[in-house]
């Protein structure tokens, strides 16, 4: 396979994909982890200038990618584990294992697309039993990014799983106030300490990224999904963006159980919109994961559409 087309960044070789206008830049041995998403000058996505590239899953920043389960999990209690159908009790990191360990780059096509995988290895049999690839690809378009998760089962019993997004968005903590979020029909639903889930409420139709109704909860969606938009103020540095989720994109034989909300601190320059295919802890409640029978596989898209101030929707 020729050599990817790469830039230096922090110190590291990254794959860079795209144009002047729009491009991404990914660290695929750092988890396949999306780095930078640069539109019209703009990075769409905040990353730490002081990032610690040693500990990838550590980085807030870029969009990790979560596999096989996302969330915390518990076991009488105790965080980091969970009790797989034989009974046995395994550790798990939060979110998974993917954000931490290398995938392989199986196409590249410079002007704009990307696929990586990750597959079973002896990093991740005591943890998560089963043979599996888990694909992601990038494509660009003029005014969007799309992002697809492709997982197949390659062993011979049913295989659980639940995967989703992390992005971080470049936002302002100044401007939280004036930043807003328009969500699709959804009921909020938070985990508590022990890792049980709340009852779920109905949620609003907007909300501004400072309400405390948002952090750290999980935006359980009604189908079909119209989408959820993310809208930057007039003096954001991506001034007056609108970041708009399509969820039910063609393509997908999964659908996107919900769109979870987060931030880490009140000064943290970032804020997330990360759709999920499934809740935390989903493993241990009935009907709640998904199972994937041997030898298939399961797709899940995301598109995310740019629009600026002035440009029609």
């Amino acid at each position: 396979m020729p050599a990817h087309p790469t830039v230096r960044f922090q110190d590291q070789d990254l794959i860079r994909i795209g144009n002047r206008r729009h491009a991404l830049l990914l660290a695929p041995s750092a988890g396949g982890r999306l780095v930078r998403w640069i539109h019209d000058g703009s990075d769409m996505l905040y990353w730490p200038q002081d990032a610690d590239w040693s500990r990838p899953a550590r980085i807030r920043g870029g969009n990790p990618l979560l596999f096989p389960f996302i969330g915390r999990h518990f076991v009488d209690g105790e965080a980091g584990r969970w009790r797989a159908p034989d009974g046995v009790v395994r550790a798990l990191p939060q979110h998974g294992f993917a954000r931490d360990l290398p995938f392989e780059v199986s196409e590249v096509d410079p002007r704009g697309s990307i696929r990586m995988a990750l597959t079973d290895s002896a990093l991740t049999h005591d943890s998560y039993p089963y043979a599996f690839a888990f694909e992601v690809a990038y494509r660009l378009t003029d005014d969007a990014l799309e992002a697809e998760f492709r997982v197949e089962n390659r062993g011979d019993t049913p295989m659980p799983f639940y995967a989703g997004h992390h992005f971080y968005f470049a936002v302002p903590h100044q401007l939280r106030t004036q930043a807003r979020l328009s969500m699709p029909p959804a009921r909020r639903v938070r985990q508590r300490a022990d890792g049980s889930l709340t009852e779920g409420i109905a949620g609003e139709r907007d909300y501004a990224l400072d309400d405390p109704r948002l952090q750290d909860t999980f935006h359980v969606l009604d189908h079909p999904v119209p989408p959820c938009e993310l809208m930057m103020p007039a003096n954001a540095p991506a001034e007056g963006t609108r970041l708009r989720f399509h969820l039910d994109a063609p393509g997908s034989t999964v659908p996107w159980q919900a769109i979870t909300t987060w931030t880490e601190r009140e000064d943290a320059d970032f804020y997330c919109v990360e759709p999920w295919l499934g809740l935390p802890d989903a493993i241990h409640r009935t009907g709640a994961a998904i199972w994937l029978p041997p030898g298939a596989q399961h797709c899940a898209l995301c598109r995310i559409e740019v629009t600026r101030s002035g440009t029609p929707n």
